[in-house]
């Protein structure tokens, strides 16, 4: 597997090794419009794995909501190529101070290439700085891919099966009581 950091190599159509740079960074309320064609051009089954059914087309509020952070409780990341988004990661603190629901969702030519690994480093980092000990994640357990990002991840972690969602819990820093 190709683990993509912020420049790295791709392997291009004819096997070679090519230079290709990504940009990752916060998200902000000038980047709806690209949201939107990033998640207009998701197929089904991406769409269905991160929103758990077939959520084809973000409202206006959504839009409004995914791209309004505060940098602290709510914050994003995207990754950019050739100057469009082609993933996102993101957490949301919870009513418990120090968790936060994250998610990620990565353009289909760009699955299994580490962004979704790279994305969650970037929001471990952000969330120790704001006192954010846990992360939670609802993943349908058929989507094994993400369910081996949070894995791999390094961190300790507890998940319970609830029918078709995994509910995982990553310990990324202090002990939340």
């Amino acid at each position: 597997m190709t683990v993509i950091d912020a420049e790295t190599l791709m392997v291009s159509a004819e096997g070679r090794l090519v230079p290709c740079a990504f940009n990752v960074r916060p998200i902000t309320p000038s980047d709806a419009d690209a949201l939107v064609r990033f998640h207009e051009e998701l197929s089904d089954q991406t769409i269905r794995l991160r929103y758990f059914n077939l959520h084809r087309n973000l409202t206006p509020g959504e839009v409004a909501h995914f791209t309004c952070v505060d940098g602290l409780s709510r914050v994003a990341y995207v990754v950019e190529y050739e100057g469009e988004i082609i993933g996102v990661g993101r957490y949301d603190r919870s009513d418990k101070p120090c968790r936060a629901e994250v998610a990620f969702v990565v353009a289909d030519e760009f699955q299994h290439h580490g962004l979704g690994t790279m994305l969650l480093g970037r929001l471990v980092e952000t969330a120790k700085h704001a006192a954010i000990g846990e992360f939670c994640a609802s993943v349908l357990a058929e989507n094994a891919n993400m369910l081996a990002v949070f894995h791999s991840a390094g961190y300790p972690f507890t998940e319970e099966r609830i029918g078709d969602v995994v509910e995982l819990t990553l310990e990324i820093g202090p002990r939340c009581v």
